[in-house]
């Protein structure tokens, strides 16, 4: 499977920043700033990430940090 863009995962997922953000216990605001580098994905929150969206650690390609 080729890699897919972490915010290409959740649209391919049918989700809603909202939709992730409540499934996963956070706010919008931080799904947004994950999808535009603003702020890294921790661990723990990526792999919540991936047993929602259903794509493995490996296929997931998260943003630069934005300085």
């Amino acid at each position: 499977m080729a890699k897919i863009p972490f915010k290409a995962a959740r649209v391919a997922a049918g989700l809603t920043q909202q939709d992730l953000a409540d499934k996963m216990g956070i706010s919008r605001a931080t799904v947004n700033e994950w999808e535009t580098g603003k702020r890294v994905i921790r661990t723990p929150y990526l792999y919540l990430f991936c047993q929602i969206t259903g794509f493995s650690e490996d296929d997931i390609i998260l943003p630069e940090l934005a300085t």
